[in-house]
Formats: structure tokens, sequence, C-alpha cells
């Protein structure tokens, strides 16, 4: 079968809701579900949730498969830079076992470019507040899509309700968020993180742009990567190939991650400053060409094909079973 017409198919059979079980606690998030397991382990379900400009706006079939098998294969490269992580196994292709740890309340941004289209972006900031975004003055005279200098780092806040927020280095530490020596640790591992990235995609034809990062505390005290890293949910990935042409002509980069998604949502009709449901302007055109990418984006970055299948949520839920009944 075609990837298209398996995409086709899939669009009626979206991994969404896992229920919940009596046997085991849920947290959901946007797209994934975390499950307690025995062991101070955490079971992490991908979904195929895709969310832009902070809501939840449907599904796109297989993005729960690229997204859990690309971080794990990011966080297997981190072990060639000494950087600690939760990763333990991937027992399937939406589910990744993982070390329990408390997060931190924010999330650590690098970005490399001058770029983005959400209230959030370091674009935006330098349109509508005097380029200054988290704490930091970005140069006069940039244009759009342009490299930093160098990485900055533009921290992020994590609210339970709303929508995330810019935050500088001082207010973390003023509303105590991280202590000192947590945030120059979390700054440490995210730069390294940065720069490993970009030379990996590099070595691919990509340019890793920009990403987020999350990290929590052990209950040994030591600080770990934790949720993804450099997938397309969290990164921004442009090829490299039509970059330079692309930008000299005024034209977007062209993309393979979801900052398509934002675009399409947006040529829709979609106003990122009004109150309107994004989830209007999805379309099963905008889930399939989506998937494409995503499926794309995974090839393109490790150099190996993925196979996605058709899974079920029942044999999800069957996988949840065993894991917490074997560790008792």
């Amino acid at each position: 079968m075609s990837p298209q017409k398996l995409i086709e198919m899939a669009l009626g059979q979206t991994i969404d809701v896992i229920p919940d079980s009596p046997a085991r606690r849920r947290v959901s998030g946007k797209v994934r579900d975390m499950f307690e397991l025995p062991g101070d382990r955490l079971a992490l379900v991908t979904t195929d949730r895709i969310s832009v400009f902070d809501y939840v706006i449907g599904s796109v079939p297989f993005k729960g498969q690229v997204l859990n098998q690309l971080a794990g294969w990011w966080l297997r490269r981190l072990d060639d830079i000494g950087i600690p992580h939760h990763l333990l196994s991937l027992p399937h292709p939406n589910v990744s076992v993982v070390r329990r740890a408390t997060a931190l309340p924010i999330e650590i941004v690098v970005r490399g470019y001058l770029t983005g289209s959400t209230k959030t972006s370091s674009w935006y900031a330098y349109q509508n507040l005097d380029r200054r975004i988290s704490g930091i003055t970005m140069p006069e005279g940039m244009r759009k899509n342009e490299p930093f200098a160098a990485p900055i780092i533009t921290p992020s806040t994590k609210p339970d309700v709303g929508h995330d927020e810019n935050i500088s280095r001082d207010e973390i530490l003023a509303r105590g968020l991280a202590t000192p020596a947590v945030l120059d640790r979390a700054e440490d591992y995210a730069l390294r993180m940065f720069a490993h990235g970009q030379k990996l995609a590099q070595a691919r034809g990509l340019i890793l742009v920009d990403t987020k990062y999350e990290m929590g505390i052990t209950a040994d005290e030591e600080l770990i990567v934790i949720d993804e890293v450099h997938t397309p949910d969290s990164s921004r990935y442009w090829l490299r190939a039509t970059y330079d042409d692309r930008v000299a002509n005024g034209l977007e980069p062209d993309s393979l991650d979801k900052e398509f998604v934002r675009r399409m949502i947006v040529d829709n009709g979609y106003d990122i400053t009004s109150s309107v449901h994004p989830k209007t302007f999805l379309t099963d055109d905008i889930r399939i060409e989506a998937a494409r990418r995503y499926l794309r984006l995974f090839e393109a970055v490790t150099g190996t094909a993925i196979e996605p299948r058709l899974a079920s949520v029942d044999e999800i839920v069957a996988l949840l079973d065993r894991e917490t009944a074997e560790a008792r």
C-alpha cells in the first residue's frame, strides 16, 4: 500500500484519547498522556493530537509514532555528549517508558534564527516589543529568518491553563521557579544539546532553527532532560538546500515541522489575535500533508525509513496493563 493510501486510511483511526484506568493515574498534556507505573517509572503515550497556538486542534495520522520514535532517537544521541535523560525503553511505536522526575515549571527555549509566527516568537517580539524577548534585546537591522550571531536562550512559562509566556532569567530567579545552580545547569544542557542537534541536522541537509527543552529533577536530585528533544513539535527545521534562495527572494524557508500547519491555519483565515478556536480551520488536506511531512522529517533526520502502522488504543491499553502487572 502506498504511503498516501495508508495516511488516508488512518484519518479515521488516529490515536487520540487513552482511557482512564483505576490501576494507574493519568496526567494529560496537549499531545502526551502520562501514566504512573510501579518502580518509579512513567509511561508516556504520544498521541496523534496536534496543538498550534497553544490549542489542540485535532489529530494527524502517525504523528505520535513519528514523535515518539524521533524523540527516542535524539535522546539516545544525548548519551554521546554526556547529558542525562529520562528514556528507559520504547515498547511500542507510540509509547516510551521513562524515569520519573519532577518537571521544572519553565521551558528552556533556544533560538538560532529570528523567525516565527506566534505571539511568543522572536519575530513577533522584534516587530512589536521593541526587539526584546525574555529580557534580551535583539540586534537592530535584522531581517526575518536571519540567523543570530550566536543562539539565544529565551525561557518560557508552562502554565496549566492559558498560553505560554516568555520570561527572563531574572524573573525566573525572582519568582523562585529555579535556583541559580539548577538554571545554570539547565542552560548549559540546552546550549550543548542545541549545538549537537544543529551539527547532526546539518549533516542531513537540515537547519535546526530553534527548539524547546523540558527538564526535571529526579528523587536523587539529578537534573535530567525529559519529554521530547528535537522533534517537529518542539523544534523548527528548514531545508538547507533551498534556504538561501528563498530568504533572498523574500519567501519563507521550506520547513519540515508543524510551522507548516500554523501557516496553513492562518492562510485559511485564522487570526492569532482573535478568540476564535483554530480547529475550525483544520482540513483533511492539511492533516494529510502534515502527516507526509512528519514522516519525511523522521527519515530526513535519522537517515532511516520509518514504517508507520495502524495502531489502536486497545493495544496501547493492553501494553500499559502489562507494564503495570509485570512490575508488581
